[in-house]
């Protein structure tokens, strides 16, 4: 064998054969010159209506070449990554960093204790020394049964970890693992020991939602851990004093699981809330457990995941290793991002959950140009990113060399009470954390902006995709889920570009001008609320008044509208497939895409000009990640629910009565009068094709009984708005 001492322990590949690639934009842009030419000359000279119409689809138009201008920037040139973990170990096997890893919850009851301690143990269960790992839990919802199920998972990671260890079983969630093992038919010890694993899981996850349906803790097993006494002051979730205990202190020679092997460092914490303090949502948790973690571990790589985001990979710390400890390029690397995946997806990706293209293209290109954003999930930090230091090229970074014999020898009592003040309420007034230091506040899209503070200090990120996924987690299950869910992004998003952190502004000679724009196709998705929604009301409405838009079907300035259409939609479809998904799974991207942008996103823009003029503030929404049977049922059918009323399914409705209207009102004068469509063809099918994309919408006005059809009060609603809309376009 040759010396590997010298290789790199990564690669970058750009992605090959992009020639088709470019040539296809190229003949994009063409057609696209060709548009624009025609509105400019053929501009109605006449009617005022006409000529308003006419200047509103041209720079709707404009608004649609300059976006997908960015969308081609960060899709030019992707890259991909490939790791060598037989390098890394052959070199660093026994002088591997520690890791402090964050798992953040924030209401027991949208985020089930279950889940959130099967996220805890998946982790618990990495293919990593254990005596390097820290693992701290953050409930924001300072719940006693949240920390109860953490009791619970502490004896059960006894046996778990030592199973997974023997069998080498992946998933290491445990909930996930048994809804998909099988029984081994050749293989006696494994059958028996999975039977045994499963009973002492199940006997737990029982344990825990029997109390948690009795609403306390009983009495019997409150004085089975001191930690039960700190909630004897607790007034309420909002209002209570810091709660932190070391669950399983990591340093103890007693912390063993069943084979005698150490068991990873353990710790609770609920920081301190008030009801005069700003809490700062999920980025004060953050910053509470940066400062805790280095007191208690203080380990050089901190990961963070969302409670509902389980380790799928056992080997992803190693991964990361490969390029933090990389020779050559890792002391730039500031952070290392994972997609954002969901374990929960139908056949046909109903709500657009996966984010597939996303993940397998639009990150990738990112990654080229700069580094993919810190999307908040399944991020490893170093931890001077995340500290405020900045990167300067020939400076080395702060060794990642750490000695877990080094560790504060407090014993865990007293390392408990000194880390209490650092989750306080009142440690960080005037100071630079939620500034400098720790992520960012005052948005609600904390990450993203971290990320980018991160970058403008000179720090580069990598995107890694791996075929096994490294996390997986818990996708919306009904379309107001969804919708929010993408309404408190969109805003977070809008908010960075209209602030003082504008990349064009802020990261102007700090970041490449190409990763500065490759930010704003993320930061701009609030703004496509306008121009879309022009263009799927506006057209519909000309048709009852006669009002051609677009060229004639039988004149040559057609051909660069029906060709830019035919090749984006073969393109976006064949690039959706690619990627995994159906040509089913197309269709409902293209319905999710129309409805985040004519509600999620219009309510964000709404809700950023409010802000800018001082009438409103950004609020943080938690996305249930439970749902009932029924509704679960429904979505395992992709039947979309609506059942609740929402102004955001007023105005998806409204939309599609309108279209409906003028479909059917455009056919009939048609008839009526004898007239050929060709002047109006055009309008007709785009017409047509709002009426086929809302086909989910009209079942559930018609033809649904089910409780999650669409409500009668918005039905009716959103049908009286759409016939006042028609009949003035009529008049």
């Amino acid at each position: 064998m040759g010396d590997k001492s010298n290789l790199p322990l990564f690669e970058t590949k750009s992605a090959n054969n992009r020639f088709i690639f470019r040539l296809y934009t190229l003949s994009i842009f063409i057609s696209i010159c060709f548009i624009f030419y025609f509105r400019i000359h053929h501009l109605p000279e006449s009617k005022t209506a006409e000529k308003l119409a006419w200047l509103g689809a041209f720079f709707s138009e404009l608004w649609f070449a300059f976006y997908w201008f960015l969308t081609i920037i960060v899709r030019w040139n992707p890259s991909y990554r490939q790791t060598f973990k037989d390098r890394l170990s052959q070199r660093y096997e026994g002088d591997f960093p520690g890791i402090d890893i964050f798992v953040c919850t924030a209401d027991p009851v949208i985020e089930p204790p279950t889940m959130v301690i099967n996220t805890v143990l998946s982790i618990m269960a990495y293919n990593y020394p254990p005596e390097k790992m820290s693992i701290y839990l953050s409930d924001d919802g300072g719940s006693d049964l949240t920390f109860y199920a953490l009791l619970e998972s502490s004896q059960f990671s006894k046996k778990w970890l030592p199973f997974c260890r023997k069998f080498n079983v992946e998933p290491r969630s445990p909930e996930a693992y048994f809804r998909s093992a099988v029984e081994p038919l050749n293989d006696c010890l494994l059958s028996t020991e999975l039977s045994s694993i499963k009973n002492l899981y199940e006997d737990m996850k029982k344990r825990i939602e029997t109390v948690a349906e009795l609403g306390r803790i009983p009495d019997d097993i409150r004085k089975q851990h001191k930690g039960f006494l700190e909630w004897d002051t607790v007034l309420s979730q909002r209002d209570h004093q810091t709660i932190l205990q070391i669950v399983i202190d990591g340093r103890d020679p007693m912390a063993v699981d069943s084979e005698e092997q150490p068991l990873p460092t353990l710790v609770y914490l609920a920081r301190e809330k008030r009801p005069q303090y700003n809490h700062h949502f999920k980025a004060g948790a953050m910053n509470a457990l940066i400062r805790v973690s280095s007191r208690i571990s203080n380990a050089p790589i901190i990961l963070n995941v969302d409670c509902d985001m389980y380790s799928n990979n056992m080997d992803s710390v190693r991964d990361v290793l490969c390029f933090f400890m990389d020779e050559e390029n890792g002391d730039e690397i500031g952070f290392i991002q994972f997609p954002q995946t969901f374990d929960n997806l139908t056949t046909n990706d109903l709500y657009s959950s996966s984010f597939d293209v996303i993940n397998k293209v639009e990150l990738h290109g990112m990654d080229n140009n700069g580094g993919p954003p810190y999307i908040g999930t399944g991020c490893f930090h170093r931890r001077e990113t995340l500290c405020g230091r900045k990167y300067r090229r020939g400076s080395k970074s702060e060794s990642l060399k750490w000695d877990h014999h080094q560790r504060i020898q407090d014993s865990a009592s007293v390392l408990e009470e000194t880390c209490k003040p650092l989750a306080s309420c009142g440690y960080e007034e005037n100071t630079e954390w939620g500034k400098e230091m720790g992520l960012k506040y005052g948005c609600p899209v904390e990450d993203v902006l971290t990320g980018f503070a991160i970058h403008c200090r000179g720090w580069r990120s990598i995107y890694f995709n791996p075929e096994r996924k490294g996390f997986l987690g818990v996708a919306p299950t009904t379309l107001l889920q969804s919708l929010v869910q993408h309404k408190r992004w969109t805003e977070g998003d809008l908010q960075i570009f209209l602030s003082q952190y504008c990349p064009l502004l802020y990261g102007h000679g700090k970041i490449p001008l190409k990763l500065q724009l490759s930010y704003c196709v993320y930061l701009l998705w609030a703004a496509n609320c306008l121009a879309s929604l022009y263009y799927v009301t506006i057209p519909s409405l000309c048709l009852l008044r006669g009002i051609s838009l677009f060229p004639k079907v039988s004149s040559q300035w057609s051909y660069p509208f029906i060709y830019t259409i035919m090749a984006t939609s073969t393109c976006s479809a064949g690039e959706f497939v690619w990627c995994g998904g159906t040509l089913r799974g197309w269709w409902n991207d293209q319905r999710i895409w129309l409805y985040k942008r004519t509600a999620s996103y219009f309510f964000a823009f709404f809700d950023n000009i409010l802000r800018l003029l001082g009438t409103s503030k950004s609020a943080f929404v938690i996305t249930a990640k439970v749902a009932d049977n029924d509704v679960s049922k429904r979505y395992e059918r992709e039947l979309m629910e609506f059942g609740a009323p929402s102004p955001m399914f007023t105005i998806l409705t409204t939309l599609a009565w309108l279209n409906a209207l003028s479909f059917i009102g455009v056919l009939l004068k048609l008839a009526v009068h004898g007239q050929t469509p060709d002047q109006l063809a055009m309008q007709i099918i785009l017409c047509g094709l709002l009426v086929c994309v809302n086909q989910p919408l009209y079942e559930g006005i018609f033809l649904r009984k089910d409780k999650g059809k669409m409500p009668t009060s918005v039905a009716y609603k959103s049908a009286a708005y759409a016939l006042v809309a028609c009949s003035l376009a009529y008049v």
